[in-house]
């Protein structure tokens, strides 16, 4: 049970640091190359595709483990530390910022299954789009 525990308090400060870099990168201040990785990271944590798919024994969660964290930890370093501060009094201020981000981050991940979803059916079934013809008199 203490180890339930202590992985649900690390998944809890793992999405506590990805809105505090979220932040950061809609923060005016934030240096644009780290908002590139911050961007890369965000993207990476809220994407359907790992790099190492989860099938594979021991392997596929390596990203979730090292990747991520990692990637985390170069976005924070990036981050000058009086933004960085600001945007954990945000997150730890504002609930119901955390409340829209966690609903925006759902929306977009069901979008990007849907879309990989009809991509994949289309190739499957060898499907076309419909195209408007027009009749040459």
């Amino acid at each position: 049970m203490n180890l339930l525990r202590e992985i649900k308090q690390n998944t809890q400060k793992l999405k506590q640091k990805i809105l505090i870099i979220y932040l950061a990168l809609k923060d005016k201040r934030t240096p644009i190359f780290a908002k590139i990785i911050i961007g890369l990271t965000i993207s990476y944590a809220l994407s359907p595709i790992d790099l190492i798919p989860d099938f594979i024994p021991v392997l596929g969660f390596i990203d979730d483990l090292i990747i991520l964290p990692l990637m985390i930890f170069i976005s924070y370093k990036l981050i000058p530390n009086e933004i960085l501060e600001d945007c954990r009094i945000k997150v730890h201020t504002d609930f119901n910022m955390n409340k829209k981000l966690g609903v925006f981050a759902e929306i977009i991940i069901i979008l990007i299954w849907i879309t990989l979803a009809g991509i994949i059916l289309f190739k499957v079934f060898k499907l076309e789009l419909p195209v408007n013809r027009t009749i040459d008199s």
